[in-house]
């Protein structure tokens, strides 16, 4: 990883946002299974049968649909910064992991202004862009710009003062 006297100017570990706890998901399903099923006994009493498995379907997407969303919250991104380079390591949320290190006297960090939806947090090196913290808000990527963008410049900075 790195050197035992290395400075690591930076060492940021991105996560998406949580959108519910574990005790709040439950919360939400028994609230979700308890309306779907005493509104199916009511279609159930006035003679419409099938509506209760509608109900039941219903109920069912909303599980999965939040299963869905907190496997997503299993990703990160890892980013460390140090005088010789900027390591970029992102576990997905099916478990696979990439990872890229960048010379930090060549890495660039691009944010596209105005911010809008499309506008991507890149690391660039050459004619290679990594784009990172695809699940950030907007306010959160310009502070993330604005940090690495501090960091790299003061990795430079020691290089530089080395070299005298």
């Amino acid at each position: 990883m790195s050197a035992p006297n290395e400075i690591i100017y930076m060492d940021a570990v991105l996560r998406p946002n949580q959108s519910l706890s574990q005790r709040g998901f439950a919360i939400v399903m028994a609230i979700v299974g308890g309306v779907s099923f005493l509104t199916g006994i009511a279609f159930i009493s006035m003679g419409a049968i099938p509506v209760i498995g509608f109900f039941g379907l219903d109920a069912l997407a909303f599980y999965f649909a939040f299963r869905m969303s907190f496997r997503q919250q299993r990703e990160e991104t890892r980013i460390v910064v140090t005088a010789e380079e900027l390591r970029l390591t992102h576990k997905g949320a099916n478990g696979s992991e990439k990872s890229a290190t960048v010379p930090s006297a060549f890495a660039r960090i691009e944010l596209d202004e105005p911010l809008n939806a499309n506008s991507w947090l890149r690391v660039e090196y050459g004619q290679t862009a990594y784009v990172i913290g695809r699940f950030l808000t907007l306010p959160e990527r310009k502070s993330l710009a604005r940090a690495t963008r501090a960091a790299l410049q003061n990795a430079k900075r020691e290089r530089h003062i080395a070299k005298k």
